[in-house]
């Protein structure tokens, strides 16, 4: 990543919380912020294992990051 104040050094971040805030907090009127943390909670879930996502070939980030932990622990067991 680039010095102080490069635009790319939070692109990650900036995009989940763009997904965040169109997705769920601006879809729901919650009264109280323990309902707010819960609703957010819940689609932070859905959002990491269910939720389909193109640079993963379609498949939710769990579900690749287990994958490698899984690849990972093979090659470590050959070698």
């Amino acid at each position: 990543m680039g010095g102080k104040g490069r635009c790319l050094n939070n692109i990650f971040i900036e995009r989940l919380w763009r997904s965040l805030t169109y997705e769920c907090v601006c879809l729901h009127a919650w009264k109280t912020g323990s309902q707010a943390k819960t609703g957010i909670g819940r689609w932070i879930t859905f959002y990491n294992h269910q939720r389909p996502h193109p640079a993963h070939g379609g498949q939710p980030p769990a579900v690749v990051y287990f994958n490698t932990i899984e690849t990972d622990h093979q090659v470590q067991a050959v070698a």
